[in-house]
């Protein structure tokens, strides 16, 4: 694979940045070497997909983990969550 000059200084930039770590970097890096517009809308397309399905993921644990169900969120969504005074 060719890789032109100025393309190379920023992959070695972004490769020693410290506050980015492996993953951000490895992510940065694909974006940059991909070929085409095509092949960056691709590469888009599925690490939105891969954000969407751990969001997904970590919405059903919560879900889960609280015991949510359809009527208890349409309690906490109209009911009034203040204590009365007493």
């Amino acid at each position: 694979m060719h890789v032109d000059y100025k393309l190379q200084m920023i992959m070695e930039a972004i490769w020693n940045y410290p506050e980015m770590n492996p993953a951000q970097k490895f992510v940065v890096y694909t974006l940059l070497t991909a070929g085409s517009e095509e092949e960056r809308e691709e590469l888009t397309s599925l690490y939105l997909d891969y954000i969407q399905r751990k969001m997904d993921a970590a919405a059903n644990k919560f879900w889960k983990e609280q015991n949510l169900d359809n009527a208890k969120m349409e309690e906490l969504m109209y009911g009034h969550l203040r204590s009365s005074k007493k």
